[in-house]
């Protein structure tokens, strides 16, 4: 035997609205969840549904001291869904006019632009002015390596970047010759340190490369014409 199947929410909304339709009398909470199960809605779930009804204004309720009434009358209720059909009507009405307006608007924007052969010349010519405005973008990025200022702030750059090289080089070796004179007993073990941190025999000032040496080359050439 199938197990019976229980209300849903809607119909557990009509069985709580049918309590207060047919006693037309006010209800505390307590007594609602009594009345309930005697039309199908289980105690648990009784508060949740008269506070939905609540929330859609199909059933009032007031404190009168320290306790709160729950009531709905046949006639309250009309007047609740009377006042929902005038509003739905009131939205439907002016959707139908926003749609009335959208459609002018359309076609007045419409007006001038009927296809023609005057008006396909026109879009060709701006297709091709498009094409040509982005060929030149693109070329232009191609000789942003030859631009005037950024070859010139390459060329401080390198030439800041060499002289700072150097001059750590310089306070190195100062700092090896002084460890050199003041302790001369740990001279292994400082050659040993200076390996390991890489500081090896082959260490020297840096030299700038070919490349290098050309960008300032000819940055010079130009700043002395």
């Amino acid at each position: 035997m199938s197990k019976k199947r229980g209300l849903s929410l809607e119909e557990k909304r009509e069985k709580i609205l049918q309590i207060f339709y047919e006693s037309q009398d006010f209800f505390l909470l307590k007594e609602l969840e009594k009345l309930g199960p005697k039309k199908g809605v289980i105690t648990q779930s009784a508060k949740d549904v008269v506070q939905s009804l609540v929330d859609d204004d199909l059933v009032s309720k007031n404190k009168i001291g320290t306790s709160v009434y729950f009531w709905s009358l046949p006639s309250c209720a009309g007047n609740q869904l009377r006042n929902v059909q005038r509003k739905l009507e009131s939205d439907l009405e002016n959707s139908k006019k926003k749609f009335v307006e959208l459609v002018d608007k359309c076609n007045e924007l419409k007006k001038g632009r009927e296809e023609s052969d005057e008006r396909e010349t026109a879009l060709a010519e701006l297709k091709a002015i498009e094409l040509k405005h982005n060929e030149l973008k693109e070329e232009m990025v191609q000789y942003a390596d030859n631009d005037p200022a950024a070859f010139e702030a390459m060329k401080k750059a390198i030439e800041v970047a060499h002289g700072a090289a150097n001059r750590w080089t310089d306070n190195i070796f100062t700092m090896r010759q002084w460890c050199s004179n003041n302790f001369p007993e740990a001279k292994e073990q400082l050659e040993h340190m200076y390996k390991e941190i890489g500081i090896t025999d082959d260490f020297d000032y840096v030299e700038l490369s070919p490349a290098a040496i050309q960008i300032c080359a000819v940055g010079d050439e130009e700043g002395n014409p």
